[in-house]
């Protein structure tokens, strides 16, 4: 049996300190994956499996144009060759079809589409930390509101601008990433669900999935297809960050005192807080300045080596497990808010519709 390490759970300089010739592998769903690399040609040392994929892929049950997976993954591979990972490579799955993914049934529930990264997240949190968190918020707010909601598996890969700047972040590449959605929307709208939430753990995922809803949004019109950034962003999501908030502006932006705060409630055995360093000089003007709610008028994406040594924007010395359960809460709260929302916003628009408001009186759409 090959020894295996799982990938996402080092740090960068984890991943900085690994040999070249180690073998890396994505797996295209979790299934059999030790009997399917048993299978594989003898490997050197052992292999770190990356984060399976949990759908797109024939028999996945949610399966999507093949040449839409086979770009996002065509990028995943190309970042770890030039990082020097010369031996990662796909691993496939060979299986019947799946139970339909959602169930079906579920249709007329918001579909939450929950969305991580493999990233660094400084010398104290695992490459996981983005997919952690949007997990247990999607799963939390299914769990809530079981009867309005049902949550997709959390997808493990998204956008990195700042790919090459510290080892183990990834890129699904930003066009690869709006075209897969999309196309993943549209296979749900054939099956007839029509109320979709797209949740992201990652902020450099949102303005892509701001894209993919505005194409989704023209493209189906009967749908309620919806973004957000991040989580705690809304009133009542910040509200709760300031009622516990230790850091001041500049704490909260990755690797930071919230995202740590959640990962000690979630995985402490993957935080090593004898390694947080404290980052909050960021290079901050009145229009453009770093914390959790982006906040000034500019929009831009200048190098992180700029801002960051250790690739931490923020205060993670300051976050507490107590915290983070907290603000779990809220956070799930404030999805469960969405949710309520989102029927609202789709029933109110389709009882126009179906009243022949405006256009829609002369509509076959």
């Amino acid at each position: 049996m090959k020894e295996t390490f799982a990938f996402d759970e080092l740090t960068w300089p984890d991943v900085e300190a690994l040999p070249r010739a180690t073998p890396l592998i994505i797996p295209l769903g979790e299934a059999a994956i030790p009997e399917r690399l048993a299978a594989l040609p003898n490997l050197p040392g052992q292999t770190g499996v990356l984060p399976a994929i949990p759908y797109g892929w024939p028999g996945s049950g949610l399966v999507v144009p093949p040449a839409l997976l086979e770009a996002m993954l065509s990028n995943l591979l190309a970042g770890l060759h030039e990082d020097g990972f010369g031996q990662a490579q796909v691993l496939g799955l060979q299986s019947a079809n799946g139970t339909p993914l959602p169930a079906d049934g579920e249709q007329g529930k918001v579909v939450l589409i929950p969305i991580g990264h493999t990233e660094q997240h400084a010398y104290h949190l695992p490459l996981s930390t983005d997919t952690l968190i949007i997990e247990a918020i999607a799963r939390g707010a299914a769990a809530a509101v079981p009867d309005q909601a049902v949550a997709l598996p959390v997808m493990p890969y998204g956008v990195s601008m700042h790919r090459r700047a510290f080892p183990g972040t990834l890129n699904c590449g930003g066009r690869a990433f709006e075209d897969f959605w999309l196309g993943l929307i549209d296979t749900l709208v054939e099956r007839g669900f029509d109320r979709f939430y797209l949740l992201s753990g990652h902020g450099g995922n949102c303005s892509f999935l701001t894209n993919v809803i505005k194409y989704a949004g023209e493209r189906h019109p009967r749908i309620f297809c919806a973004t957000t950034w991040l989580y705690l962003s809304g009133p009542s999501g910040v509200a709760a960050l300031e009622e516990r908030r230790r850091s001041a502006i500049g704490g909260m932006g990755h690797a930071c005192e919230l995202e740590t705060s959640l990962i000690l409630h979630l995985r402490p055995e993957l935080v090593d807080m004898s390694k947080a360093v404290d980052e909050t000089d960021f290079i901050s003007t009145p229009a453009y300045y770093m914390d959790w709610v982006e906040g000034g008028a500019l929009v831009a994406n200048p190098p992180w080596e700029d801002d960051t040594a250790s690739g931490a924007y923020g205060a993670g010395s300051l976050a507490s497990a107590e915290n983070g359960r907290a603000w779990l809460e809220a956070a799930i709260a404030e999805k469960v808010e969405h949710i309520a929302e989102i029927h609202q916003q789709h029933q109110r628009r389709e009882a126009r519709r179906q009243a022949g408001y405006g256009r829609w009186a002369h509509s076959s759409r």
